[in-house]
């Protein structure tokens, strides 16, 4: 299992990032990956590393469709050989059981 945290953002294309963020979190969760935003990241979870190859590639192909021109993508996977007792479980799509406000938010 792979969990990792993700940021992909694009620069340059003015003060409002919301319709990058909203296509990026709407293609994980339709990937129906477990995830979890943050307000500077999302964390996910993945079977094996090239989901999460696969998940990020369409986020950015996503973000140049949409029209960016230059993209930032921060990538910090952590392989969980047999699964790691110490570490909670995701909330899908929320942050501890709170409503999720996707409008400012980076994927």
């Amino acid at each position: 299992m792979i969990l990792a945290q993700l940021s992909i953002y694009p620069l340059g294309e003015g003060s409002s990032l919301g319709p990058f963020v909203r296509e990026g979190v709407k293609i994980i969760e339709e990937s129906g990956y477990t995830y979890q935003v943050g307000g500077m990241s999302t964390a996910v979870e993945v079977p094996q590393l090239q989901d999460l190859f696969d998940l990020v590639a369409k986020i950015r192909q996503a973000q140049l469709d949409k029209g960016a021109k230059r993209l930032v993508m921060e990538l910090l996977p952590l392989a969980r050989v047999g699964g790691c007792p110490a570490a909670r479980p995701l909330n899908r799509g929320s942050l501890a059981g709170a409503p999720v406000d996707r409008s400012g938010l980076t994927v």
